[in-house]
């Protein structure tokens, strides 16, 4: 049985309230909250709100009440108890299908169970080890691109420069191959996948959905970039099924995931018949699909978002860039080690990013649905009830850590933080769901901040208006209009900018 059940029957026994004694905004008659939010700021006005009526207050979208949720340590015990007693709302799956991205993060219950397993074998230590040489030659080309740019002074779009370093290396691991999208300025790849995350956000709050009756021009577009996404996926499974049947070694030691998918079907297949109709051991072709999509749109949206952040944080903070850079060069000197060599050797990237990852989670908002009755905190919630869950608030909270609201990445050695730390900030969830490509997204992370920090100077990093980033929710979080300008490293020792960190 899973764990969360004791939990659950404990809980009970303290639930001294219902949802309908907690305090919320006021509603309007019939739709409740549904027609007040603005979409791209969902997550903040609802961080507004618990800013006024505490970390557990109350909504309610038509007839479904919906518990809003800020306070970490109920946040933590609710993620923990999935899959089985809270699962992704409903409305999530039927969206997924339609667009053909139903996979391991929208499947509940043993469909998850069955799939997680599966996938998991891609995201494996040895998987990565092997795929960081790939992930080198990613961020050398990044690199000769910046420098480029840096010679000529042109002005980047930073989420678009990311999004270009993250989906080539997510297209590596995931189905062994170079799409090189840093290199190929006519690449249409990105362009297509960063539509496809909006519109499920759209449709996912939307009030009726009118995409069954009339596509508008935004869904005719959609259309368009789907078709052509998964016509690459399709072709993929094909070369990768003659991959398999020319070299049978990869069945027992697949290189990415999209052979390990196809490697458990045909292991599967050749089974003793004695899985349960209901519940297949293997997947569909359209699982496979959904998954591979899955991960295409995840890797590249939230490393990108995040890799954002980070650099526009580190521009703000010169003694932060200074120590980074010289872990940089200390881990790898000018034609001395190999860059995937030297990525263990990185810890303060990584303290940047997780300090980034705090500040501007790109998930500070998820939506939870209860599958039985339970409790959250001390009230007790009816099966059907929506939690909406609001990650950032208890790991900005000043109470809980000193300076809370400021880029501290030295914050991440400091003993006397850590468990505080951990408990506080959660970007790649916990429990069961845990995200199966934080180990993959850390590595491109601190490859890529090294990479920067030891051959450009940021010379700026900023809105055209001038003013800070805002944050715009499209299912994920982005930082909205930011502008890169880089310069070559200027010669003060350390590096001769010619080997990437």
């Amino acid at each position: 049985m899973p764990t969360t059940t004791p939990f659950v029957a404990q809980s009970a026994a303290n639930a001294t309230r219902r949802v309908s004694d907690l305090r919320g905004p006021a509603a309007w008659p019939l739709v409740g909250h549904l027609l007040q939010f603005d979409e791209p700021r969902i997550h903040l006005q609802l961080e507004d709100w618990a800013s006024v009526y505490g970390p557990l207050y109350r909504l309610r979208f038509l007839r479904t009440d919906v518990v809003v949720l800020a306070d970490p340590d109920p946040i933590v015990q609710a993620f923990r108890a999935r899959p089985d007693t809270w699962r992704r709302i409903g409305s999530l799956e039927p969206v997924a299908r339609e667009i053909g991205v139903h996979g391991l993060f929208t499947a509940e219950g043993a469909e998850w169970k069955r799939q997680r397993r599966l996938v998991m074998r891609a995201f494996d230590p040895e998987h990565l080890r092997r795929f960081l040489p790939r992930l080198q030659t990613v961020t050398d080309r990044m690199r000769k691109r910046w420098r480029r740019a840096a010679a000529q002074g042109v002005t980047l779009d930073l989420q678009g420069e990311l999004m270009r370093y993250a989906v080539d290396g997510v297209t590596g691991l995931a189905f062994g191959i170079d799409v090189n999208t840093v290199e190929d300025e006519h690449d249409d790849l990105n362009g297509r996948l960063e539509n496809v995350l909006p519109m499920i956000n759209r449709r996912l709050h939307a009030v009726f959905p009118y995409w069954r009756f009339v596509r508008l021009p935004s869904d005719r577009r959609l259309d368009r970039d789907l078709a052509a996404i998964h016509r690459m996926l399709r072709e993929l499974v094909v070369q990768t099924r003659e991959q398999l049947a020319h070299d049978p070694g990869l069945r027992a030691a697949p290189w990415n995931l999209l052979q390990a998918l196809l490697a458990a079907q045909d292991d599967d297949a050749r089974d003793d018949g004695t899985a349960s109709p209901s519940a297949p051991a293997t997947l569909s072709d359209d699982e496979v699909i959904g998954n591979l999509f899955t991960v295409l749109l995840a890797g590249q949206d939230t490393t990108a978002s995040t890799l954002a952040w980070t650099v526009y944080l580190l521009h703000r903070n010169p003694a932060a860039w200074s120590r980074l850079r010289a872990e940089a060069d200390a881990a790898a000197p000018a034609g001395d080690v190999p860059a995937h060599a030297s990525v263990p050797r990185l810890p303060f990237a990584q303290a940047c990013a997780n300090e980034a990852m705090r500040l501007h989670p790109v998930g500070p908002l998820h939506y939870l649905e209860a599958c039985h009755d339970t409790v959250v905190a001390d009230v007790a919630v009816p099966k059907g009830t929506y939690l909406f869950c609001l990650t950032r608030m208890g790991a900005v909270d000043a109470d809980k850590l000193p300076q809370a609201g400021e880029f501290m990445p030295e914050r991440w050695f400091d003993p006397e933080h850590e468990h505080a730390l951990k408990r506080l900030s959660i970007p790649f969830g916990a429990g069961a769901r845990l995200c199966p490509g934080r180990t993959l997204a850390m590595l491109e992370m601190r490859m890529l901040l090294s990479m920067l920090a030891r051959d450009f100077e940021l010379a700026d990093v900023s809105t055209a208006h001038g003013r800070p980033p805002q944050e715009r929710m499209g299912f994920t979080v982005h930082p909205e209009g930011l502008r890169l300008r880089l310069e070559e490293r200027r010669a003060e020792g350390g590096t001769d900018g010619n080997a990437v960190a």
